[in-house]
């Protein structure tokens, strides 16, 4: 007799628990494994499980406690209310990122922006439905990013506002633009070592780091950024919560002015945003 799928997510999140891993993503994995939404598990509760299910449920059990996130098993990321598809190759949307998106939506709708490391395309794309009338450029250094990117563009029918390039930061930008956003590389070499076997093994190391002290895309931002905005334009950028104070200054020292750092909503430093000067 087949199991039900209640009891199934329970002996999911018991075989998670006995691993160190949050029980309550036997609830996600589940429902990917059966092709539903997580709020139809409750109604389904009572079902047998389907053989190829369970199967597809056991493959992922499996891969979630040799540490992969959740989001890399079943592919997607829940962002600003929208879902982006993650792969290897991009970084994994991260809830943090969101205050970058508040900021900016708060501010006045651009004509025109930039967003330099894009990577899934989740801070230019999420932008682009926000803003109808906006047009993005979008860069990465990684054609394997492109792609993911282009794929989220097509899912939220936002593919005709965005121009994605391969590009190392303004290498292939021309034009001017009203906004600058960017979520850069910024772990230092140190830091890489501390973190945790989800981010370390399933990152792409490129979106993690730039090595040394991890601000050489803060310098470069800083350095050419302005001569890329229209006056008035504003930057945007994404900072470890310990670079508040570096990175403020190397705008300063660059001349831009209205300089602040941004908390997230766990009161850490999060966004650096200033004016051109």
């Amino acid at each position: 007799m087949k199991p039900r799928v209640s009891e199934t997510l329970r002996f999911g999140a018991a075989r998670l628990a006995e691993a160190g891993i949050d029980a309550g993503d036997a609830r996600h994995l589940l429902a990917f494994a059966l092709g539903v939404s997580r709020d139809r598990l409750v109604l389904m509760g009572g079902d047998a499980m389907p053989s190829e299910a369970a199967a597809r449920f056991d493959e992922a059990l499996t891969r979630r406690i040799a540490h992969e996130p959740v989001s890399k098993i079943v592919g997607t990321r829940a962002f600003w209310g929208r879902e982006f598809r993650v792969t290897p190759d991009v970084l994994d949307p991260r809830p943090e990122t969101e205050t970058l998106i508040a900021e900016a939506l708060a501010g006045p709708a651009p004509t025109r922006f930039l967003d330099l490391g894009t990577g899934s395309g989740c801070i230019a794309l999420t932008l682009l439905a926000e803003w109808p009338q906006a047009r993005g450029v979008a860069c990465d250094l990684s054609a394997a990013a492109l792609n993911v990117a282009a794929e989220n563009a097509r899912s939220l029918g936002v593919e005709g506002q965005v121009d994605l390039r391969r590009s190392d930061w303004f290498g292939a930008v021309d034009g001017v633009f009203d906004l600058i956003v960017s979520n850069p590389p910024y772990i230092t070499a140190q830091e890489m070592t501390e973190l945790s076997p989800e981010v370390l093994g399933h990152d792409p190391h490129m979106a993690l780091t730039p090595g040394g002290d991890g601000l050489e895309p803060y310098r470069v931002i800083a350095r050419d950024g302005a001569a890329y905005l229209a006056p008035e334009g504003r930057v945007l950028v994404e900072i470890g919560w310990k670079q508040g104070p570096d990175v403020a200054a190397l705008f300063a020292q660059n001349g831009w002015r209205e300089i602040r750092v941004l908390p997230d909503l766990d009161g850490r430093d999060r966004v650096v945003a200033a004016i051109r000067g």
